[in-house]
């Protein structure tokens, strides 16, 4: 009689999580690079670990926004929804600001953003896209469950 397939613990459903967030990240970052003249990546090695620091620091910038977010969640009143709102937009785009210097301080000429605002814009549409395609594999991955 053949094994049957353990369900995953919870550690395994994490680590495949963000391996194939990570993958995601890569294969966005690459198509980026090929088809868009504001981004640059000197190799394909540099991009493996540039989307592993992208990988890294959006989800820090996500658990961020999350703890801000939850700072305000109990508190009545409007000024406390839109100090929420307000702070976590401030988490969100500040960060990518962070984002691009880490990857210019890490990969140095290696990996640059161009275009208006010295690249933060298609920096922002990478990443929106990169969140987009991992939120799109996590809802196939639910439907399969059913």
């Amino acid at each position: 009689m053949p094994v049957l397939a353990e369900p995953p613990s919870n550690k395994q459903r994490l680590f495949i999580r963000y391996f194939s967030g990570f993958l995601i990240d890569l294969v966005v970052l690459n198509l980026f690079e090929e088809y868009s003249p504001n981004v640059t990546i000197d190799s394909f090695t540099t991009s493996l670990f540039a989307a592993v620091v992208l990988q890294l620091l959006v989800q820090l910038t996500l658990a961020i926004e999350h703890k801000v977010a939850a700072f305000f969640e109990g508190k009545p009143g409007g000024l406390m929804t839109f100090l929420r709102f307000f702070f976590a937009w401030l988490v969100l785009f500040g960060s990518k600001f962070v984002i691009l210097e880490a990857l210019s301080f890490a990969f140095g000429e290696n990996v640059r953003f161009g275009g208006p605002f010295n690249g933060i814009v298609i920096l922002i549409i990478i990443i929106v896209v990169m969140l987009v395609a991992e939120e799109t594999l996590v809802r196939l991955y639910r439907k399969l469950a059913d």
